[in-house]
């Protein structure tokens, strides 16, 4: 059974959030659909709580008590993510990573290593430009396509080797080849000689995180590309599943 005054709650910030973290009282209502009153008593609660905060301009924002439990969820995240990463492991052969968009950046929140002894590392909690791995395509694809411009208009997609695509027009068809296949590729954009497929994780109708195989060019190219891929999004769904599972 719902709490009605719970789930109004969780409404407010899912619509700040979607509004890029901060909104107008008329912009919260037009998304949530609740009466003005029944918003700002919402608001004060949130207010008092540190979950949301409100802007000079008048419009509300989201808050710093959001961070605390943001970091500790994105731990947890890591954690249920191992026996998934396991699985790509045991499919691949090779290292596999969780990741995640945070701003321009995407990080690596968990990983599991290839058993062999050349293998590749994406050290967590590492810091990357988007535009440049296979990842970070995954999760762009994910957003609407001016989001992603704004993005990239930001980092300016700086080369990383000779193999990177730094111009919009390319990187936006990519972005485009990514949504239509169900899979990104980085062929050595980030780092020379390393390959890398990510595929998508789905929370209903988002992307909320990407989850890869990394390991040298040669092993990578080697294997089945649209096998492998297909079997990596099964077991992303799953992980989807289990983050938000279905009422």
């Amino acid at each position: 059974m719902s709490v009605q005054s719970v789930e109004r709650a969780l409404d407010v910030l899912e619509a700040l959030a979607e509004h890029g973290g901060a909104a107008g009282l008329s912009e919260i209502a037009a998304r949530t659909g609740l009466p003005y009153g029944t918003i700002h008593r919402l608001l004060r609660t949130l207010l008092a709580r540190g979950y949301v905060r409100q802007e000079t301009d008048k419009r509300y924002a989201l808050g710093g008590g959001l961070v605390r439990l943001g970091g500790i969820a994105e731990s947890m995240v890591g954690v249920w993510a191992q026996p998934y990463l396991t699985k790509m492991v045991e499919l691949s052969g090779e290292t596999a990573n969780l990741a995640v968009l945070e701003g321009d950046f995407v990080v690596y929140v968990a990983q599991v290593p290839s058993p062999r002894r050349l293998r590749m590392f994406a050290e967590v909690g590492r810091r990357v430009l988007p535009h440049s791995t296979a990842v970070g395509k995954v999760l762009l694809a994910g957003r609407p396509a001016a989001e992603a411009v704004a993005v990239f208009e930001r980092t300016g997609m700086p080369r990383r080797t000779p193999r990177t695509i730094t111009d919009m027009t390319g990187m936006l068809a990519e972005l485009d080849l990514v949504r239509d296949r169900g899979h990104a590729m980085d062929l050595g954009e980030e780092e020379l000689g390393v390959h890398c497929l990510a595929v998508p994780v789905w929370d209903g109708d988002r992307v909320v995180a990407a989850m890869s195989v990394s390991g040298p060019a040669e092993r990578i190219d080697a294997l089945d590309r649209e096998d492998l891929a297909e079997g990596m999004r099964k077991i992303a769904l799953d992980f989807g599943n289990e983050l938000s599972p279905a009422p």
